[in-house]
C-alpha cells in the first residue's frame, strides 16, 4: 500500500475522520476535521502514518491505551478521546440531528447531557488464556487482538479495582486458549460477574472458582452463561428506593447518572398519566419509578427480568399497581386496541428499535409517549411512524452514556396532536 496525503473534511458517524478522494471517501480512525495526514489506504479505510498538521481541537488522550500508538495496542473501547470537549459534545448532538433529518424530522435537539470519567458501572471485557497467564482488556477495532488494560478512565473506580479478581477467576475457569468474554456489573452488594464463550468448566474448576469468590469478598455472584456457580449475596440495584435483584446477564444501564437523567425525563413527561404501558420494560428501570404515581403495565420478553420486577414490587410498599406480561414485542406488539386503556407509554427497545410497536402506537389514542433509544437511526425511523400517526415531538434530548465512543442515547418526548 502506497502512502498518500489527505485532508480530513469531517467526522463520520462512527467518529472516524473522513477524507474525500477521487476514488471516494476514506475513513481514518483518530483523525480530526482540518488535519492534513499521511495514510496507508486499503479501499475505503485508511491508517494514519503521520500527522502533518494537527487540528486546534486535538487534545491529549486521557488514557495510555488510546489511539494507534496506545500501549499494548489500540484499545477499541474509545474512539474520540483526542477531541476537545466542546466539539466532542457537538458531534454527538449532531449524530442525533442527522438521524432525524434522514427521516424528514426537523425538530429542535437540546444540548447533550454530558458524561464524566469514572461513571461506567457495567462493561464486557475480552479475555484469553495464554502460557504467560490471562490477557484481559478490550479488543482492538476490527481485530481479535486483546489490549490488556492497565488503566481505564471510563470505568468506575470500584469496577476497575476488581480487574485482578476477574483475571484470577478467568485463570481458574478457562481451560483453552480461545478468547471469551467477561461481563461485570457493579451493584449495591458487590460485583455481578458472568463468563461466556468458553468451554464449560469442569466441576473441579467450578469448586475452585467458588472458593476464590468466597475468599475475595466484594463479589455478589459468579455465573457461567446463565448458570449460577456461586452467589454469596444477591446482586442488588436501587431503583428510586426499590431494591431489584437483576437476573444473570440482565440488562442494566451503563451508568447510574444517565439512568437517573433518562428516568427523570420520562417520569416528568408522563406525570399526569394514570395508566402507563412500559414496553421493553426489562426489570423495571422506568416502571418502578413511574409506579410512584401511575398504574403501570410492564411488557417484556425476558421472563427472568419480569420475575425480578415482580419480586421487587411485592417487597416495596407505597407503589401503584404494577402488572406484567411476557411478550415478544417484535413479533407480537401491543395492538392499538390493547392500548386503549393507557394514557401514557414509554418504550426502550434494543438497537433494532421498535418499528412494529411504533406502528401500533401510531394508531392508538395514547396521550403521551416517551421514546428511549441507544440507536438514533432506529429511533428516528420509529419517530417518523409516530409523527405520521398524529404525534408531535415536544423534545429530543441526546445523552452521553458511553463516554468517548461514537454511541449516543436519545430520548424523544411526544404528545398526540389535538
Amino acid at each position: 500500500m502506497a502512502a498518500e496525503t489527505v485532508i480530513i473534511e469531517k467526522l463520520g458517524a462512527k467518529g472516524d475522520g473522513v477524507a474525500q478522494t477521487p476514488e471516494g471517501p476514506v475513513f481514518v480512525p483518530f483523525a480530526l476535521p482540518g488535519e492534513r495526514i499521511t495514510i496507508a489506504r486499503q479501499k475505503s479505510s485508511g491508517a494514519m502514518l503521520a500527522l502533518l498538521e494537527p487540528a486546534a481541537e486535538r487534545v491529549e488522550p486521557a488514557c495510555r491505551h488510546f489511539g494507534p500508538d496506545g500501549k499494548n495496542g489500540t484499545c477499541g473501547g474509545c474512539s474520540l478521546q483526542h477531541l476537545a470537549p466542546a466539539p466532542y459534545h457537538a458531534f454527538k448532538r449532531q449524530v442525533v440531528i442527522d438521524a432525524l433529518s434522514a427521516h424528514g424530522l426537523d425538530c429542535p435537539v437540546e444540548p447533550l447531557v454530558t458524561a464524566a470519567p469514572g461513571q461506567r458501572r457495567r462493561a464486557t471485557f475480552s479475555a484469553r488464556k495464554t502460557e504467560a497467564g490471562i490477557v484481559l482488556g478490550f479488543s482492538s477495532p476490527e481485530s481479535h487482538h486483546i489490549v490488556e488494560i492497565e488503566e481505564c478512565p471510563v470505568l468506575s473506580p470500584a469496577l476497575f479495582s476488581r480487574l485482578p479478581a476477574l483475571r484470577l477467576l478467568a485463570g481458574i475457569l478457562a481451560s483453552e486458549s480461545d478468547p471469551f468474554r467477561i461481563s461485570a456489573l457493579e451493584t449495591e452488594t458487590g460485583l455481578d460477574i458472568s463468563f461466556s464463550g468458553l468451554k464449560p468448566p469442569s466441576e473441579k474448576r467450578r469448586q475452585a472458582a467458588t472458593r476464590a469468590v468466597m475468599a475475595l469478598k466484594g463479589i455478589a455472584r459468579l455465573t457461567y452463561e446463565d448458570e449460577i456457580i456461586v452467589e454469596p449475596v444477591r446482586p442488588a440495584l436501587n431503583i428510586a428506593g426499590t431494591t431489584v435483584n437483576p437476573q444473570p446477564s440482565g440488562f442494566a444501564q451503563a451508568t447510574r447518572e444517565a439512568e437517573e437523567v433518562m428516568a427523570g425525563l420520562v417520569a416528568t413527561h408522563l406525570k399526569s398519566a394514570k395508566h402507563v404501558a412500559d414496553l421493553f420494560s426489562g426489570f423495571g428501570t422506568f416502571a418502578l419509578r413511574l409506579a410512584a404515581r401511575s398504574k403501570v403495565h410492564a411488557v417484556e420478553f425476558d421472563a427472568k427480568a419480569l420475575a425480578a420486577l415482580d419480586i421487587a414490587v411485592r417487597n416495596r410498599q407505597g407503589l401503584k399497581t404494577v402488572t406484567s406480561e411476557r411478550r415478544d414485542l417484535f413479533r407480537r406488539p401491543l395492538l392499538a386496541r390493547e392500548l386503549a386503556g393507557f394514557d401514557g407509554a414509554v418504550f426502550d427497545p434494543p438497537r433494532a428499535g421498535a418499528g412494529e410497536q411504533a406502528e401500533e402506537l401510531a394508531r392508538s389514542k395514547v396521550s403521551k409517549i416517551a421514546a428511549v433509544s441507544c440507536n438514533p437511526a432506529t429511533l428516528a425511523r420509529d419517530l417518523r411512524l409516530l409523527v405520521d400517526g398524529g404525534y408531535r415531538i415536544e423534545r429530543v434530548i441526546p445523552i452521553d452514556q458511553f463516554l468517548w465512543s461514537h454511541h449516543v442515547e436519545a430520548i424523544a418526548l411526544l404528545s398526540r396532536a389535538k
